[in-house]
């Protein structure tokens, strides 16, 4: 296994938002690794930092694989291009620079300052999969948004009266909370948790809980409703004054949320991977604040046969109003479809 994949094994996993997904592999003279690690938590080392701690050989002279451009600014953390250099480290194979304004190649030229050969771009595309979500908010200042639809093949989100369980089977559905669970946090509009009582937890795969989301529409938050259980975090205008932490936001004069300024605002709290669950008006703004960064579609083994509910509000007046995507993956899972969307460009 080439050291840099490698690190990315060891960093995709972890979960150190809003701190970004690093690896870090130390490998010496011979090519053999000698010392390995991963950014776990905000707070904790960094990759290179634990690389070292973890050598189990004199790392001077030797080169170090990390998937992210060393840091060079003091956080809560020194910085790591000045650990690689007091170690001893002769060369630097970095995968992507920062964009983080507080690095953005200013690591790189502390190290090729002191002396140490670098090299970047090694496998610049696997690495911005890696953590797309960080690259995202560092690069356009807001969270990335996943929207998430479980459709008929004939494109239905649920009947006239409402039903949509299930419109996929379990294996389907087991997936969608791997998804939940690779979530910082997991949002739906008001009119969804009235209409469904969600919990929005991970139940049939093991992993992490995803923060809730709820963004206040016209529709009133039950104050019975479940999700209650679980301490969501509301996102609403101004105005609100219903239950549960708030967060305020921008807001019409009809008090529907400036979506944009929401993505903004839960990725300044630390939120930046986000998936969007419902519903239809929900859908419908983001669509229109061209916000949607990957689309996830479950297509169940159904077929509706007539005109249900949509999985968007609003009409589709003209072909020149629908969204370009490129397929990223296609999985069957049992009976059903998983294709994963990007809209193009991205």
């Amino acid at each position: 296994m080439h050291p840099m994949d490698r690190a990315i094994e060891l960093a995709r996993h972890q979960r150190p938002h809003p701190n970004p997904r690093v690896g870090a592999v130390i490998v010496d003279a011979t090519g053999q690794v000698i010392g390995e690690g991963a950014h776990v938590a905000p707070g904790t080392d960094h990759a290179e930092v634990v690389a070292l701690k973890s050598a189990s050989a004199d790392v001077t002279g030797s080169t170090i694989y990390v998937t992210l451009e060393p840091c060079s600014h003091h956080g809560r953390t020194p910085p790591c291009a000045d650990a690689l250099i007091e170690a001893g480290i002769s060369r630097v194979v970095v995968g992507l620079v920062d964009p983080d304004t507080n690095v953005a190649g200013q690591g790189l030229e502390r190290l090729r300052a002191a002396g140490i050969t670098v090299e970047t771009g090694i496998m610049a595309e696997a690495i911005e999969d890696l953590d797309p979500a960080y690259l995202v908010h560092r690069r356009l200042g807001r969270s990335r948004m996943t929207l998430k639809l479980a459709l008929t093949l004939d494109g239905n989100a649920a009947a006239s009266d409402g039903t949509s369980q299930w419109i996929t089977g379990e294996l389907a559905r087991q997936d969608s909370h791997r998804l939940r669970a690779d979530s910082d946090a997991v949002m739906v509009g008001s009119g969804t948790v009235s209409v469904d009582d969600p919990l929005l937890n991970v139940r049939s795969v093991k992993g992490p809980q995803p923060r809730p989301v709820i963004v206040a529409g016209r529709t009133p938050l039950p104050p019975t409703a479940r999700i209650w259980q679980r301490h969501p975090l509301v996102v609403a205008g101004p105005g609100y004054t219903g239950p549960g932490e708030h967060v305020c936001v921008v807001s019409d004069q009809d008090g529907r949320v400036d979506v944009l300024d929401m993505a903004r605002r839960l990725g300044d709290l630390g939120l930046l991977d986000v998936m969007v669950e419902g519903g239809p008006h929900l859908a419908r703004s983001l669509f229109e604040a061209a916000i949607v960064d990957r689309i996830v579609i479950y297509y169940g083994a159904k077929l509706a046969g007539g005109t249900g509910k949509s999985a968007f509000a609003g009409d589709f007046a003209t072909l020149a109003d629908a969204m370009d995507l490129q397929i990223k993956s296609v999985d069957v899972l049992g009976d059903d479809i998983r294709v994963e969307y990007l809209p193009k460009g991205n």
